[in-house]
């Protein structure tokens, strides 16, 4: 079954708690509320009776689209030959803390807006929401003056327009013409715990859509980075943002499930919920860029969330810190281009990766590096970790890559066990970690290292090696510099690079993240193919060379500037769920290596340059965990 839409041929549009797909022909067809990780309301992406919102000309028409700059605001331009041109403006609105204090507003609204800029053109609109899928009945009823209205077992639904709209059963129905200069305006907003809040029309709908540019350009406009590609990383950045949850600071990996990772194939998740295995990549990013209060929001979730499990730490959690629901299958729905099963949820909450503790430690220490303070309770879960990985490292788990077919001795996941000690070892020698067994961190870490020396690393294959005492190859292996585990231009580190750009290489600038992938029919996986840029940007090959891969792998950005999970490196289309935060963390950091090595800059500061606990840099405010 063919896709209706490519997966990179869609635009993302939020507000902080949730997000919307939107597609180049004028359809909304991914809309998830109150939360990223509820039900689909709007959910045509992943089958045509999941429902889905279009507004475009009738007939065929000639389509462009951007994002305003600096702006989650999406502006597509439909010219119908012979008739005129129609520009449609989409966004979920969102307003600054001070707006909200002083205006009475929708807890969530999808506002579309429609001008005829020359001619005369025949619109047409059709909205059919399907909460949960389907599963979950509700229809339309016209309550007047105040427009449509749509209840399900999770909330309100009001839907008002400047134009006619017809209810029936199967959605709400609108035709009209505008000539050049008029409008149309909808607004769809959804009332969950409170009042329905409807916002008027007119020039408070259009007040509306100015406030919401307003609020992207003053957050875009704060990014601390004057480096290469600054256009692709503000649109990283605008992305990231987008993918977090403002009341509690979670990132999620993406707002979508099931898109395919081969196409027409199983390999299809959900990924609405926050990997700790982002941790320390998306802290670098956002403090990378100036985003300190982002950071400290998300660091602060981090260290919430993992104290409610420690020193166990579970792979993901939803954006409270909860367990994610059970991965269960959806089998009545027919998939994005026929690749089932649709998943809600995700069964690798149960499995074990021992790398996240590294990946946890490491973002705590950039929190501490960036003038942050450890609370005596946060300091203690701290140490708690470092006890749990001098207790576990030896253990097998499934690591990085979620494998289904059980746990193994990866190598990554130890020198990560390695970076926890590492990182918690600076932090106590600064005076952040009172009362921490040094000794026996300090001999665990050197034992980790003996031991990925002697058995993570294969004379024969001159390389480091993906598990230990085997063969294999790891894409994650290029990050063992990222974590200071060894330099760039160490040889073994260059000689492990020789052979992941060679037998990983998917073409051009691309990589895939192990072999076992090509076998599968994966694409080329995109945070993977950043790390070879930043690897070269730390020192493994010439500011050139990590120049030149990272300007190749842009090229493969969406026409708006956003990344798939992966890459079909055949047709350059994307694959998984999309836009992926893993990706343009990728793409944010490596930029930053970039010009930190332009700038002859030190590179990853916080692993060596932890301040004293009592000595606060330039008498900053001093956060705390």
């Amino acid at each position: 079954m063919r896709a209706r839409q490519p997966i990179e041929d869609h635009a993302l549009i939020g507000d902080c708690r949730s997000a919307a797909l939107l597609t180049r022909d004028g359809e909304v067809d991914w809309l998830c509320w109150p939360r990223f990780d509820s039900a689909p309301v709007l959910g045509s992406l992943l089958d045509p009776s999941a429902g889905g919102w279009r507004l475009a000309p009738v007939g065929r028409t000639h389509t462009s689209w951007r994002y305003l700059p600096g702006t989650n605001v999406v502006e597509t331009t439909h010219r119908v030959p012979g008739a005129g041109s129609l520009r449609v403006s989409d966004c979920l609105t969102v307003a600054s803390e001070g707006e909200k204090r002083r205006e009475l507003l929708p807890e969530h609204e999808l506002l579309r807006i429609a001008t005829c800029e020359a001619g005369e053109v025949e619109v047409e609109t059709s909205i059919d929401l399907r909460p949960d899928l389907g599963r979950a009945p509700g229809r339309w009823r016209d309550a007047g003056a105040l427009g449509l209205r749509f209840e399900s077992g999770s909330g309100l639904f009001a839907l008002r327009s400047d134009r006619p709209l017809a209810p029936g059963a199967g959605g709400a129905r609108g035709r009209f013409r505008l000539r050049a200069g008029e409008t149309a305006r909808f607004s769809l907003v959804y009332a969950g715990d409170g009042p329905a809040v409807l916002s008027p029309l007119g020039a408070a709908a259009d007040a509306a859509l100015l406030r919401t540019e307003r609020f992207w350009r003053g957050w875009s406009a704060r990014a601390r980075y004057a480096g290469p590609f600054r256009e692709a990383v503000v649109r990283s950045a605008l992305a990231l943002k987008l993918l977090a949850y403002a009341p509690s600071g979670a990132i999620i990996a993406a707002p979508t499930t099931s898109l395919p990772e081969r196409p027409g194939g199983d390999l299809n998740w959900d990924y609405r919920y926050c990997w700790l295995r982002d941790a320390s990549f998306t802290a670098r990013a956002l403090y990378g860029l100036g985003y300190q209060d982002e950071a400290e929001s998300f660091v602060s979730w981090l260290i919430h969330t993992t104290r409610l499990t420690r020193p166990r730490l579970r792979i993901l959690y939803d954006v409270f810190g909860r367990d994610p629901p059970p991965e269960r299958d959806r089998p009545e729905l027919g998939g994005y281009g026929g690749a089932r099963p649709v998943r809600i949820g995700n069964a690798a909450r149960d499995q074990l990766q021992l790398d996240v503790y590294g990946e946890v430690v490491d973002a705590a220490c950039q929190f501490v590096s960036a003038g942050g303070g450890l609370d005596p309770d946060t300091a203690r879960m701290l140490i708690g970790f470092g006890r749990y990985v001098c207790e576990a490292w030896r253990r097998p788990d499934e690591g990085i890559w979620e494998p289904r077919g059980g746990r193994t001795q990866n190598t990554y996941s130890k020198v990560l066990c390695w970076a926890a000690l590492d990182r918690l070892l600076h932090m106590d020698l600064r005076g952040h970690l009172p009362r921490a067994p040094r000794d026996q961190f300090c001999a665990t870490r050197e034992a980790i290292r003996a031991h990925v020396e002697a058995r993570g690393w294969s004379p024969a294959l001159s390389s480091y090696t993906a598990r230990l005492g085997g063969g294999g190859l790891d894409a994650a292996l290029l990050l063992l510099p990222w974590y200071g585990y060894c330099p760039a231009g160490a040889p073994r580190m260059r000689a492990t690079w020789r052979r992941i750009s060679r037998e990983l290489s998917a073409g051009g600038a691309l990589l895939y993240r192990y072999p076992e992938s090509i076998d599968a029919g994966e694409g080329a996986f995109g945070i993977c193919s950043f790390w070879g840029a930043e690897y070269l940007a730390l020192g493994g090959g010439t500011l050139e060379e990590a120049e030149l891969r990272l300007e190749r792998l842009l090229g493969h950005a969406s026409e708006l500037g956003l990344f798939a999970e992966e890459v079909d490196p055949g047709t350059f289309a994307g694959l998984g769920n999309f836009p992926q935060a893993f990706t343009h963390v990728g793409l944010v950091n490596a930029a930053l290596s970039l010009e930190n090595r332009r700038e002859r800059r030190p590179q990853l500061r916080h692993q060596r340059a932890v301040p004293h606990a009592r000595a606060r840099p330039g008498g900053a405010p001093e956060a705390r965990l």
